[in-house]
């Protein structure tokens, strides 16, 4: 037997594995023959470093997209203009237009009904640039956005008591300001809404007999709102509440102090009738606690 034929034949059993080998050296020649020819066209080279740098740049100046926005609030479109006016906030940061774009937008999701969107604008406003002239507007904003959705006294009193949040602190940090007076203004309606929920739920037990609970209720106007209308009823709502407990003495007492401060009110007259019925007169017991929650703000 030849070499050749020796070879041939010693080898036989390893001629797939070989050609199989070949091939894949083959392919692999292949595939990295673009990748050198590429090595020599540095820009072509995916691996290699980028040639130019990226970078997003604004369409229009500041100026033009205050206009834009400007433009749109006075074709009463307030979700257009707040698009505008973040824009600017967005593109130019840490500038004086980043700041009057974020005031704008808040302006502007108000004025367009967005009223969660103009909250959360407004209050970071007030976050980022709390010693600024416009403060106090952007938390009016604030305030004002959850005062124009106050519902009725049936329902629950979350926005009221967000508005009234707005406006205590509005009135607080920024007492010179222009909407300071408004402000106080819409801090005593929105105390009047809290208490009328109150008297409201107060009613509901009273007429149900659930007096405690009625009690409890009207307590928190006492406590919380005596300033508003509501006070009066409440006194006499109280001595309904604890007569028909058989307490006189806190009876005679919200009575007294219900005489006291609102003399010629129809609720003291149904007060007075009632404690007659029980051969009683209004007296106050000044170790009530009706009477020291009055004496606390100097109203008894």
């Amino acid at each position: 037997m030849t070499f050749a034929s020796f070879a041939a034949v010693s080898s036989g059993s390893r001629l797939h594995g070989t050609a199989a080998l070949v091939g894949r050296i083959a392919a692999a020649l292949i595939l990295f023959a673009p990748i050198a020819a590429c090595s020599t066209l540095g820009s072509l080279n995916p691996f290699g470093p980028e040639k130019y740098e990226t970078k997003i740049l604004p369409n229009n100046p500041p100026e033009t997209l205050y206009d834009q926005g400007l433009a749109r609030l006075r074709n009463r479109d307030g979700e257009g203009a707040a698009k505008k006016f973040s824009a600017i906030e967005k593109q130019f940061p840490s500038t004086d237009w980043s700041k009057k774009g974020l005031l704008m937008s808040t302006y502007a999701n108000y004025m367009g009904g967005k009223y969660d969107d103009a909250i959360e604008s407004g209050k970071r406003y007030v976050s980022l640039y709390p010693a600024d002239s416009d403060a106090a507007y952007a938390l009016y904003l604030v305030g004002m956005a959850n005062y124009d959705q106050i519902p009725d006294v049936s329902r629950d009193q979350e926005r009221t008591e967000k508005a009234l949040e707005a406006f205590t602190d509005l009135v607080n940090k920024y007492p010179k300001s222009e909407y300071a007076d408004d402000a106080k203004f819409k801090i005593q309606v929105t105390r009047d809404q809290l208490a009328g929920k109150e008297m409201s739920i107060g009613r509901h037990y009273l007429a149900r007999q659930n007096y405690v609970g009625a009690i409890n209720r009207f307590r928190e106007v006492l406590a919380k709102y005596q300033n508003t209308r509501h006070t009066e009823e409440a006194l006499e709502r109280l001595t309904e509440a604890y007569m028909a407990l058989g307490i006189t003495n806190e009876a005679q007492t919200a009575a007294a102090i219900l005489g006291h401060n609102f003399p010629d009110s129809q609720w003291y007259k149904d007060a007075y009738d009632l404690l007659k019925t029980g051969g009683l007169e209004p007296r106050e017991d000044e170790g009530s606690w009706i009477s020291k929650a009055f004496k606390r703000i100097g109203l008894s």
